[in-house]
């Protein structure tokens, strides 16, 4: 399966022509792009009115009040310092880069600018996964709404770290197809012994979630990993992260993708068939006739 990459490709690429062609001597143009990411997430991209070498990168989440309160504000601080600005008006973060004093890692740079979704949701799993290495109790969970009608909880205690996503399925199509790859991501465990432990449940939010509000109905799934110390700690929890945060965009996409090939497969199998039947269909002979008076007609036979 596809692996969705966890960075924006177009920011990071948008940047890199930018960097290159200040450094071979051109002269900066203006730039003001919007581009969509996953979950809603909007980045800005566009020149400080002061200078045309002045870009900044601006991020919007509908959902960044509720990472602010798990410390997204202090690792971005950590992650990105001196870069960081007033955030432009309509979005949560912005970072600024100078064309006119390019530094010696500006591709580091780059790359991580391209992980800002990434880091922003970093936050709450940085947070737990040190709750639960502490061994501490008695915290509250995280309730994150990253989309519309969906939301991830996570849950820390002093044995593993609880995360669960829910998800809404748009067409009942989708319900079959997400069974299967579900199925698949449990039985995994039968394969790899390190990998977490995978539950779903379909209409009814899991034992974790009993008397919340999380929402009940046909077309509602809940996905639970069960993260253990192998998977939190300081070595694994940074591809813990990549991984899992980018989990619900993953299901969907290789959903569509499965429905996608089956399409194509009905398609192919249908104009198949339509050879077949094409083939199988008796020949027309054409028979002349004469009439009593000896004019002449044709008659298929």
């Amino acid at each position: 399966m596809i692996l969705l990459e966890i960075n924006n490709r177009i920011v990071e690429e948008t940047l890199t022509t930018k960097f290159k062609n200040a450094l071979a001597g051109h002269k900066p143009d203006l730039i003001d792009i919007i581009i969509a990411d996953f979950d809603g997430v909007l980045f800005h991209i566009s020149n400080e009115k002061v200078s045309k070498a002045s870009i900044k990168i601006s991020i919007a989440l509908k959902f960044y009040k509720q990472l602010q309160e798990h410390g997204a504000d202090e690792l971005l601080k950590k992650e990105y310092g001196p870069l960081l600005v007033e955030p432009e008006t309509g979005y949560n973060i912005s970072l600024l880069i100078n064309l006119d004093d390019i530094p010696d890692n500006w591709e580091e740079i780059v790359k991580k600018i391209g992980l800002l979704k990434r880091n922003c949701f970093a936050s709450v799993f940085e947070k737990y996964f040190d709750i639960q290495e502490g061994a501490q109790e008695g915290h509250k969970r995280a309730v994150i709404n990253y989309r519309q009608d969906e939301t991830m909880y996570v849950e820390a205690k002093a044995d593993r770290v609880t995360v669960v996503f829910s998800t809404v399925f748009k067409d009942e199509d989708d319900v079959v197809i997400g069974k299967v790859f579900m199925q698949e991501f449990k039985e995994g465990r039968k394969a790899s012994q390190t990998a977490p432990q995978v539950l779903f449940s379909y209409g009814e939010p899991p034992l974790e979630l009993a008397n919340t509000d999380a929402k009940v109905g046909k077309n509602i799934g809940y996905i639970t990993f069960v993260l253990f110390p192998r998977h939190t700690n300081k070595a694994a929890r940074d591809n813990t992260i990549n991984l899992i945060h980018i989990f619900r965009d993953y299901l969907h996409y290789h959903i569509k993708c499965s429905k996608a090939y089956i399409h194509s497969r009905m398609r192919a199998k249908t104009s198949d068939f339509l050879k077949v039947l094409n083939r199988a269909r008796p020949e027309v002979k054409n028979v002349e006739k004469k009439t009593i008076t000896g004019r002449k007609f044709t008659r298929k036979e």
